[in-house]
């Protein structure tokens, strides 16, 4: 079975737990020590994910049981632990520490070495070190174990129907965490001192609440409360939660306050309500997750794999993307407006004790989406919560643990069998990618910044990147806000102090704006380039390497608006060695929102003047007589037209011309719809031509003018959508294959936020696997923007190590 932490093996290069027993290769008990009854002791230093994970009541029970002294202890660097005993124990101890670890634990790594027995005649737990540089791996906020399931639906239970139950297997943790090393008084949990009962088993190493940080209980710990849009209280207890179920059935809007912050709620099944909620949000069509009681319930409407399954009931318990089933029982059904035009259906199982008993109540799938405004983050505060969303909710389900930091649900698509993240949150974050070719290295600590869009944060300790949980769209001063205020958590959790500032090309971004004002080194990564180093580093991959990045829009070396290139990336230099042929974009931005302008650029590109009077065509129709003259002059005197080599808004003019999408109400929505249209039964492509370069140095360049006159002539023979949009797929499909085969790099990265379309990833992965190519994507680390930040520390390493080299970069900006 899937699950998070064998996935994060793949990147820390540990795929068997023998390299953690003692080996010829590993330091164990000196043959000298082997003389009968003669003591040994040694001192261990792991790292990993062995804070907050039951690791060290796991540790002090395997010690007792094999008969030896010692200690353990947390320290920002780890865990140390020293064990004395007879040499055969001490070695049966090291060969049973990495077969019995608790679930959520992982070692990424141990150190170990003989030192001089002591004489101790116990096994203890000291207090916990804090050190300078913590590089102890943070866990995740993790789902509700079965055995708290157990305990929480048990009528005999201290803790029946008590919400914030939680064991060292699951519970909060990232979203609590306020310093390292993870003890309570380092958490939010520090203002609720443990009654009698709750400090017994937190002191009993036999318990499994045995240093469980978070562990209270409904006499000491946290509660709930119902209030009205004033901030009235109304309930408390279980009855909030009651009247809170009570409201959803009645059809009301409700807000929740979970883990790493609120949800919207509201029954999915009812038109009306949702419709209120996307009046109220301001969202007007981009879909909503749904929140189901039970894997049999997501069953009764969606499509759901084995992988599928087995995601939605992991420990990180993310939402799925799946394809809705179309029989539904009557009066069940899932409401239109939940995801309008939308084959698929974002789905995730009940994660917390809070919503397991609410959906338990309701027995119903729910909307369960961010509480915010669109394009603001999530709140985390309930007085700010009460601010920000009066006028959304109607009643608002708050309890009194205070959240350190915001934490979105997580995103994942299952495409060629595999998890793909789309966004990465809660369940993943801030588990770290280690960077394969630096692992030994002396590093200095860097700062990147992200990008714009679905921006993440990343700051390295060593050859580790802690990249940040997801922190949105800057578009507005609270997102701002939140990305300032995470870049200093990370500072401050990581004891962490910048060299250097990275961020994206494009001068206008308020990431950017914000690496250059913080009075540091600064350093810009191109964009395209940050999304393949980020491949190529989530990967281990070493040079060379040709990168596929297509996305939407992205700041060029050349001032232009880049997206659809191939980068060969080689040890000493990278190069553009291809792209698509540019074309306007006529109104800038406004054509990011309206693909019927980008329709227009590409036809005026193609075909002049003479393309925008034709009235036949779709995009052409969509405008006013008024509208095409003012266009068209546009076009003419190059005004406000920037150029692009973008896929992403070739994918949008192909929307408009089909007749899939003439004005958006969401990024990358035309995108969507287009892969949605598609059959997926044809073979047939669109001729387009591959034009040799112009110098040694220049790129080659993808003309889709070809393709764009042939699916004309399909659109005027009658040709519906779904034909336009799977001969459009298929053809770029052999796009990627004709620059992987004239470029002949065995390795090939797709990356960019083009390939998170499943019909696009799978197709090129099978076609370049046919040819003899060895294509890599993203799983770990969203395509999208999310993944920026990993290429800008990958960039800037890469840029270090080169620096005292005279390496040139052909065709693109130095990194």
């Amino acid at each position: 079975a899937w699950d998070l932490f064998g996935i994060w093996d793949l990147i820390f290069g540990i795929s068997d737990p023998e390299r953690f027993k003692p080996n010829s290769s590993m330091p164990h008990v000196n043959p000298q020590f082997h003389k009968k009854n003669k003591p040994v002791r040694q001192r261990l230093h792991l790292n990993g994910v062995v804070q907050g994970v039951g690791f060290r009541p796991f540790v002090y029970r395997l010690a007792r049981d094999c008969g030896l002294a010692g200690f353990i202890n947390n320290s920002s660097h780890g865990v140390v632990i020293e064990i004395e005993g007879a040499a055969e124990q001490v070695q049966r101890f090291r060969e049973r520490l990495p077969d019995e670890l608790p679930p959520l634990a992982k070692i990424h790594s141990l150190q170990a070495r003989d030192i001089a027995a002591t004489g101790d005649t116990e096994f203890r737990i000291h207090l916990s070190r804090s050190d300078r540089s913590p590089t102890t791996l943070i866990s995740p906020d993790i789902r509700l174990c079965d055995d708290c399931r157990c305990e929480l639906l048990d009528p005999a239970d201290r803790r029946y129907r008590y919400p914030f139950i939680n064991c060292t297997n699951c519970g909060p943790r990232f979203s609590i965490i306020e310093a390292l090393p993870y003890d309570r008084p380092n958490t939010t949990m520090n203002i609720f001192p443990m009654c009698p009962a709750c400090q017994r088993e937190y002191d009993d190493p036999a318990n499994r609440r045995f240093h469980a940080q978070p562990n209270a209980c409904p006499e000491c710990g946290p509660h709930l409360e119902l209030w009205d849009a004033g901030g009235r209280v109304l309930a408390d207890r279980d009855a909030a939660l009651q009247q809170a179920a009570q409201a959803i059935r009645d059809g009301r809007i409700v807000v929740v306050k979970g883990l790493g912050g609120f949800h919207l709620l509201v029954d999915a099944r009812n038109e009306a309500a949702v419709t209120a909620l996307r009046q109220r949000k301001r969202r007007e069509e981009k879909p909503f997750a749904l929140m189901f009681p039970s894997l049999e319930q997501v069953r009764s409407h969606c499509q759901v794999s084995d992988t599928e399954a087995q995601l939605l009931d992991s420990p990180e318990s993310p939402i799925v993307l799946l394809r809705r089933r179309q029989d539904s029982a009557p009066g069940q059904a899932i409401a239109a407006a939940v995801a309008p035009r939308n084959p698929y259906l974002g789905a995730m199982l009940p994660y917390t004790p809070l919503h397991l008993l609410l959906l338990m109540e309701l027995d119903f799938p729910v909307v369960a989406t961010s509480g915010n405004l669109s394009d603001e983050p999530i709140c985390t505060d309930e007085q700010e919560a009460l601010q920000r969303l009066q006028g959304i909710a109607d009643v608002f389900l708050v309890h009194n643990r205070p959240i350190a930091r915001h934490v979105d649900d997580s995103i994942v698509r299952v495409m060629l069998g595999q998890p793909v993240i789309m966004r990465r949150a809660r369940g993943y974050a801030p588990l770290p990618v280690t960077l394969a070719a630096y692992d030994s290295a002396e590093l200095p600590c860097v700062l990147a910044v992200g990008a714009h869009q679905k921006n993440c944060i990343a700051i390295n300790v060593g050859p580790q990147v802690f990249i940040s949980q997801h922190i949105g769209d800057l578009e507005t001063q609270e997102a701002y806000l939140a990305f300032t205020r995470t870049i200093r958590a990370f500072e401050e959790l990581y004891q962490a102090r910048p060299q250097q500032v990275l961020h994206d090309a494009h001068p206008n971004y308020l990431s950017t704006q914000h690496a250059l004002g913080r009075g540091l080194p600064a350093q810009a990564v191109q964009h395209h380039l940050a999304h393949v180093l980020a491949c190529m580093a989530e990967h281990g991959l070493a040079p060379p390497v040709l990168g596929v990045s297509w996305d939407g829009t992205g700041y060029g070396s050349d001032g232009t608006i880049w997206g659809g290139e191939f980068l060969r990336v080689d040890e000493q230099e990278v190069q553009r060695v291809a792209h698509l042929r540019p074309f306007p974009l006529p109104g800038g931005e406004k054509a990011v929102r309206e693909p019927r302008r980008t329709g227009a650029g590409l036809l005026y590109e193609a075909f002049g003047e003479a393309a925008l009077a034709r009235n036949d065509l779709l995009p052409m129709q969509s405008f006013s007589a008024k509208e095409r003259r003012v266009l068209l002059g546009m076009l003419q005197k190059n005004l406000n037209c920037p150029r692009t080599s973008s896929a992403g808004r070739l994918f949008d003019a192909v929307a408009a011309l089909a007749g899939v999408r003439q004005i958006t109400a969401f990024e990358g929505q035309a995108a969507m719809e287009l892969e949605f249209a598609l059959n997926e039964s044809s073979d047939a492509a669109y001729p387009f031509a591959l034009q040799p370069p112009a110098s040694e140095t220049a790129p080659r360049v993808i003309d889709w003018q070809p393709m764009l006159q042939a699916m004309l002539d399909d659109l005027a023979a009658g040709a519906d959508a779904a034909t336009i949009s799977v001969k459009f797929h298929n053809t770029l499909v052999q796009m990627i294959i004709a620059v992987a085969q004239a470029v002949q790099t065995k390795t090939v990265a797709l990356s960019g936020g083009c390939f998170q379309n499943m019909y696009l990833l799978e197709q090129a992965v099978q076609r370049l696997r046919e040819a003899g190519f060895e294509p890599v994507w993203h799983q770990l680390v969203p395509p999208n923007d999310g993944g920026i930040a990993l290429g800008q520390v990958a960039g800037f390493l890469r840029n270090s190590e080169d620096r005292s080299q005279e390496s040139e970069v052909k065709g693109i900006d130095r990194v």
